[in-house]
């Protein structure tokens, strides 16, 4: 084949494709070339030079992942927020598609692993067809078959994890050829809202991970991959943060190319038509439900709050989480870990390598826990991911439960000793699916680890606890062996114990309360409970006759007493006030005496309750001292400097009544 893109077959084209593939930095120069000599080699029609008896490889061998699946890169194509230097790359790559054996309806393709592959060749060929090694894999090597009728194709040795590439409708010779003219021919095709909002709507996906969608931009694989520039901003009517946060979104969106591989029109001409967009939208909402069903959307308000809260589990992912609890399988399924050993890092892993999916389970630990106050308080009744706090809470307590669960716990002081662990722990082996390659004690709830590489953190060896979350606080004395951190870790590591702490929150009264006041449904469909005058009207009466003020005054002073942030917007938005109204309620309070005006930084309100005042850096809040004694926020030394969040173990109306209570007992704040 013969195609004049040599000017641009450079690395630019692994960028234009990043996101689709799992892998595109090894994406050289020299890809498109590579490409169609792949394809020649196996349709027989280029011999290898001497010394030599196939193809040079392309990257890691992803690029086969498009056999079957080319939809994604033509719709990127013609995509109008697609940079102008890589749409350039894609038509080129699409050119040389459409002349290669991968869009032969006849050809029979697969791909597979030769395990312990020994010899130097790379490639074999006779009549019947070919293989190629796609990429070396330690001892094994990823392959590619062709066959050209039913006899087998010679091999370069037995194939295992065979995948057969999908047979879609779109994708053929002539789809690819039209489109690439009309795109270079028309422009781009153009851009609908309306086929975002339709996308968004049948999915439940944010507008700006619609958008991003649509125009197959689902994120980047590789840290250099570049972001839309301002005109394919423009055309999304997207800014970089809502951007991110549609990326963040889409991340774990696995099997991209499939979910594009039949989104284009069986006549591309039809894409430029007023309906085109959509009917793109229908197609990719199709397919999106297939994979991941449908769900009501989540206000943009709601994924603005858990954003700013800075969850260590992506934004969007973890709304998803909140409002569809059953979809997510870390709180539907048991999950059972144990400790694998990868020559010589150590570390909980689900099946036999996956580690990511225990530290996954952690990291959702941590967000629940400290979550759930906020998105209990500061969503409104029959906000969706407010609604599904009880099926989470209660479905993540009984994984909690399983008994096959072993997370990290700390990491102990580098001198702690293997004979200090046999003293604390017992000597008891600890006995995994594989030997370990250092000892390790099991007392049935914590596993005691000796010095080990770590699978990650600091690289020096340390003696590593691990625990088993079913177990937790059942026996007195394991549970103290665990958690009594003296001459252990200590400071040694300053989230010792966190997971435990999750977990035991989790599993507290606090949460237990929050379930039921919830399910309730007493808190009329958008009220906030963080406003007393919805979720406490009788105290609020109590306060109003009590301190002779209007009811919005007696609402805006529990609001001031008992809240960690209860800034003029916040407030306003929780009580749906105006500013005038707002202002009315304050100045109530301040002729009453009960509060005081003034200007102080980070705290985005203007009236205060009387006394000595606390500051704080993000991501803490300042606020009284009254108030943090009450809720009971510790103080750095000889400092009035807040240093973390409050620990609730109210709900917002006992939290209500216990500030009120001081107050009448004559424990208000003064100056």
């Amino acid at each position: 084949m013969a195609h004049d893109f040599q000017a641009i077959d450079d690395q630019g084209v692994g960028l234009a494709v990043d996101g689709l593939l799992p892998s595109t930095c090894d994406w050289g120069a020299g890809s498109l070339a590579g490409l169609a000599r792949i394809n020649d080699y196996l349709a027989g029609t280029w011999a290898p030079p001497a010394g030599r008896d196939g193809p040079e490889g392309v990257g890691d061998g992803d690029w086969s992942l498009l056999i079957g699946r080319i939809g994604g890169v033509a719709l990127r194509a013609a995509a109008p927020s697609t940079r102008p230097e890589h749409r350039e790359r894609l038509l080129a790559l699409l050119d040389v598609w459409a002349g290669t054996v991968f869009v032969d309806p006849d050809a029979r393709l697969r791909t597979g692993t030769v395990l312990n592959h020994t010899g130097a060749q790379r490639a074999i060929r006779d009549e019947h067809g070919a293989t190629i090694m796609l990429f070396p894999l330690l001892e094994d090597i990823f392959v590619l078959e062709y066959r050209k009728g039913d006899a087998e194709a010679p091999r370069l040795g037995p194939v295992s994890d065979v995948i057969e590439p999908p047979r879609t409708h779109w994708g053929s010779a002539r789809q690819i050829r039209e489109l690439v003219e009309l795109i270079r021919t028309r422009g781009p095709m153009p851009w609908d809202p309306e086929a975002v909002a339709l996308l968004a709507d049948a999915t439940g996906m944010s507008r700006a991970a619609a958008a991003l969608l649509l125009a197959v931009d689902p994120g980047n694989r590789t840290p250099r991959g570049p972001l839309p520039d301002r005109e394919g901003q423009r055309v999304l009517g997207l800014g970089i943060t809502e951007i991110r946060s549609g990326h963040d979104e889409l991340s774990r969106l696995t099997d991209r190319l499939d979910v594009f591989a039949d989104a284009l029109p069986p006549d591309p001409a039809d894409l430029w038509t007023a309906a085109g967009p959509r009917h793109v939208a229908t197609r990719l909402a199709d397919a999106w439900r297939a994979r991941r069903g449908h769900h009501a959307p989540v206000p943009e308000t709601s994924r603005a709050l858990i954003a700013s809260l800075e969850p260590r589990e992506p934004a969007a992912e973890l709304c998803g989480i909140l409002a569809h609890p059953a979809g997510e399988p870390l709180i539907t399924e048991d999950l059972d870990t144990r400790l694998h050993d990868y020559r010589g890092s150590i570390a909980p892993t689900a099946g036999t390598a996956d580690r990511q999916t225990p530290r996954r389970m952690e990291s959702l630990l941590h967000d629940v826990a400290t979550l759930v106050p906020t998105v209990y308080a500061e969503l409104p009744a029959g906000d969706p991911l407010r609604a599904g706090l009880p099926e989470l809470i209660e479905s993540l307590r009984a994984r909690l439960a399983y008994p096959g669960l072993l997370l990290h716990a700390a990491r102990a002081f580098p001198d702690v000793t293997e004979d200090d662990q046999r003293r604390r722990f017992g000597p008891a082996p600890y006995i995994g699916p594989e030997p370990l390659s250092v000892p390790a004690f099991d007392d049935g709830l914590t596993v005691a680890l000796a010095a080990a590489i770590p699978s990650y953190g600091p690289p020096k060896p340390c003696p590593h606890l691990y625990f088993r979350p079913a177990l937790l606080d059942v026996d007195a004395e394991q549970t103290k062996r665990l958690t009594d951190d003296r001459d252990y870790y200590g400071e040694w590591d300053r989230h010792a114990m966190d997971v435990i702490a999750h977990v035991r929150r989790i599993r507290g009264d606090y949460f237990t309360r929050v379930v039921e006041r919830v399910r309730s449904g007493v808190l009329p469909v958008g009220a906030y409970e963080s406003n007393p005058a919805a979720s406490a009207p009788e105290l609020v009466d109590e306060v109003a006759e009590s301190l002779t003020v209007p009811p919005d005054a007696a609402t805006l002073y529990l609001q001031l007493l008992a809240l960690e942030a209860p800034t003029d917007r916040s407030v306003r938005t929780w009580n749906g006030w105006s500013p005038t109204r707002h202002r009315k309620a304050a100045a109530a309070l301040l002729d009453a005496g009960l509060v005081v005006a003034d200007k102080r930084p980070r705290a985005g309100r203007g009236v205060f309750l009387p006394g000595p005042w606390a500051i704080a850096k993000k991501p803490f809040h300042p606020m009284e001292v009254w108030k943090a004694e009450f809720l009971g926020i510790p103080f750095m030394p000889n400092r009035l400097r807040i240093h973390r969040h409050p620990t609730l173990d109210r709900t917002h109306p006992e939290l209500f009544a216990a500030a009120w209570a001081l107050v009448a007992r004559g424990k208000s704040p003064r100056n």
